[in-house]
């Protein structure tokens, strides 16, 4: 019979190494008041291993608030501002292109005066987007880290 069998016999260390864990959960407020009694009894009147893993099956071996924020972050390429500030510009680009040739067409064509109109969409929102890139360049391209 091999050593993590659920059939093998537990010991007194093993049910207090248990006990131990459910007291830690339940000071974390994992437990309620009555969950945290029953676990603990079964945990005493356990024989063997089978009747301890159910016990702590559903909590996590540490304390997640143990872990550094850094740590919980995940792994990222750094280029998501970038990445979203040129679909930004990309945007712009596409809509103001849009813009100046319906101008161009109606200009060209008599329909329409020689009043600029289209820099009133263009100027508001690249001043925005300008902001943005030149904020961006200031943290170093990557907005989901700071500097110390």
């Amino acid at each position: 019979m091999s050593e993590s069998s659920p059939q093998m016999r537990v010991s007194d260390a093993e049910r207090e190494r248990v006990a131990a864990m459910l007291r830690d959960h339940f000071e974390q407020g994992r437990l309620d008041d009555d969950e945290f009694n029953a676990r603990l009894e079964s945990a005493y009147e356990a024989r063997t291993r089978g009747d301890l893993e159910p016990l702590t099956g559903d909590l996590p071996e540490r304390d997640l608030a143990h872990v550094p924020v850094e740590a919980q972050r995940p792994a990222t390429s750094g280029n998501g501002a970038i990445t979203a500030l040129r679909g930004a510009w990309g945007a712009w680009v596409g809509v103001n292109a849009v813009c100046l040739a319906i101008w161009l067409v109606t200009y060209l064509t008599g329909v329409g005066t020689a009043y600029p109109w289209f820099l009133w969409v263009a100027g508001p929102w690249g001043v925005v987007l300008l902001c943005g890139s030149i904020g961006l360049a200031a943290r170093g391209g990557n907005s989901g880290t700071r500097t110390r």
